[in-house]
């Protein structure tokens, strides 16, 4: 893998500091953006709240590190996406999600990592690339990155360690 490609998982312009207070305004609110950009279809959101309450996405980072924000990794099937890319999301406000693991529990999220991908075959190497980041990563680099506070330095981190990654 090339960090030609990997560069291509993220663009900055693609990158939301978002003040949401629910699942349904920070997805409205990317959905917006993204559709006027011609990204994803009409259909986007609704199919997108819709998988997120059947198959949360919520992952519960304190079982790393409790100075680790919670993160979730929406996303829907490639029929309503055209195009491939992680759109990440810092939330100024914690945001509920169900635990993709026992979706009976839920828990307060602060960091958003959105899944598009136009090829049904790949949104499992996607999900495992961004689990690889978050594993790969150490501790204290992850509390620098969380804590960041505008879009450019938190494209810049991700590209850099993806492709840091990539070439492992």
């Amino acid at each position: 893998m090339t960090v030609e490609t990997t560069d291509k998982l993220f663009y900055s312009e693609e990158v939301f500091i978002s003040n949401a207070n629910s699942q349904v305004e920070v997805f409205e609110e990317i959905y917006k953006k993204l559709y006027k950009e011609d990204l994803v279809t009409k259909e986007f959101l609704a199919n997108l709240e819709e998988r997120e309450k059947n198959y949360p996405t919520g992952i519960d980072m304190s079982v790393v590190s409790t100075q680790i924000p919670n993160i979730a990794i929406p996303h829907t099937e490639s029929e309503f996406v055209k195009t491939t890319m992680v759109v990440p999301v810092k939330l100024k406000n914690e945001i509920t999600f169900n635990n993709m693991i026992d979706p009976s529990k839920n828990f307060k999220v602060k960091f958003l990592f959105m899944i598009l991908n136009d090829n049904p075959e790949g949104q499992s190497n996607i999900l495992a690339r961004i689990m690889d980041f978050m594993s790969r990563t150490s501790e204290n680099e992850l509390i620098t990155f969380f804590k960041l506070e505008d879009t450019e330095s938190i494209y810049k981190f991700l590209t850099r360690k993806f492709a840091q990654y990539a070439q492992d």
